[in-house]
């Protein structure tokens, strides 16, 4: 038979009315009775009745989660930090895969409308006009992860993108290149195309090397795909590139997959450095030398947002602005050795 709330009561040794506070997120109690009622809760395998539970503090307790692409490996890394924030707030998630389509994007919206979810988290894509709307008609909160708007007043936690491609840049100079391409995403992708290629451009003119549209490729993803089918063409117009930039850890193993294919060897011809850190990029040979943004972290800390501002413990969230490093592994050669 399942425990039920009374049989949490009295392990607890506290009133029903109590247990059903804690359980609720509600006030009216101490640390410590919160903590004993819990473990009390862990203990029996108590599982409150979502229903009851929505009743009483108007709450479904399930967050809304979108992305572009939920079978890319990055957003599973963000995906699992928003999960183990909705679970330790005591949320469930529900996953919409848009595939950057707008009208399915809409759909989804309108769906988790539908489910009367209590707040939303919008990954790795621009927040357009109809989005917005129905964010309005909502009233929840909305928290961005891996993306920005410039047109809404929405909390995001992001990696600045600008800085991170202009560090990776600049990592290469260091190294000793003055050849350099890039592997760019989109010129209408506002979120990563555009900040990760102004920041390529801007660190190859303050070291005073040559830039122009031949020292960049753009593609509309950021898949294996995309790197491969680039570098033989970006080396017919950089025949002497000696490093390359990809916006992706993705599109950078694509690029060494074509590199390997041609008879260039990486990174005794070819240096290449990617972006986001990805578990794959530790597996590829030679290991990638990468950009490496915090994926998990940073889910983590919008589910942690989101769940505080639906409780109400926050009435606004600060935009943040995530830490990133430069991992250094195989795939980048030191010319100042040579």
């Amino acid at each position: 038979m399942n425990p039920t709330i009374k049989d949490v009561a009295k392990h607890a040794n506290v009133s029903i009315a109590t247990v059903s506070r804690i359980v609720n997120g509600l006030p009216g109690y101490s640390e410590e009775t919160k903590k004993k009622v819990q473990q009390s809760i862990e203990v029996l395998g108590y599982q409150p009745n979502a229903i009851a539970r929505g009743l009483i503090n108007k709450r479904t307790q399930t967050i809304g989660v979108l992305f572009p692409e939920v079978s890319g490996m990055l957003s599973s890394e963000v995906l699992e930090g928003v999960e183990n924030a909705a679970h330790d707030g005591g949320f469930s998630v529900i996953v919409c895969n848009t595939t950057s389509s707008g009208k399915r994007t809409v759909k989804y919206l309108r769906l988790l409308q539908e489910k009367r979810v209590d707040g939303i988290i919008f990954a790795s894509e621009d927040v357009k006009e109809e989005y917005y709307k129905i964010f309005q008609e909502m009233q929840v909160p909305v928290v961005l992860v891996s993306t920005a708007s410039t047109h809404y007043k929405l909390p995001f936690v992001r990696v600045n993108d600008y800085e991170g491609a202009y560090e990776a840049t600049e990592y290469l100079i260091q190294k000793g290149h003055t050849e350099i391409g890039m592997i760019g995403g989109s010129h209408h992708d506002p979120i990563a195309g555009v900040p990760r290629m102004q920041g390529f451009k801007e660190a190859l003119q303050k070291h005073g090397l040559p830039f122009s549209e031949n020292h960049v490729t753009t593609n509309e993803g950021y898949r294996f795909q995309n790197g491969k089918e680039s570098l033989p063409f970006l080396l017919k117009k950089l025949p002497k590139m000696t490093a390359l930039f990809a916006a992706s850890d993705e599109m950078a193993i694509g690029a060494m997959s074509a590199a390997h294919e041609l008879g260039i060897k990486v990174p005794e011809e070819l240096s290449i450095i990617g972006y986001d850190n990805l578990k794959i990029g530790e597996m590829c040979y030679p290991a990638l030398t990468t950009v490496s943004q915090p994926l998990k972290d940073m889910g983590q800390t919008a589910g942690e947002i989101l769940v505080n501002l639906i409780k109400g413990e926050q009435k606004e969230a600060e935009s943040r602005y995530m830490p990133f490093s430069i991992i250094e592994r195989q795939s980048v050669s030191d010319l100042n050795d040579k």
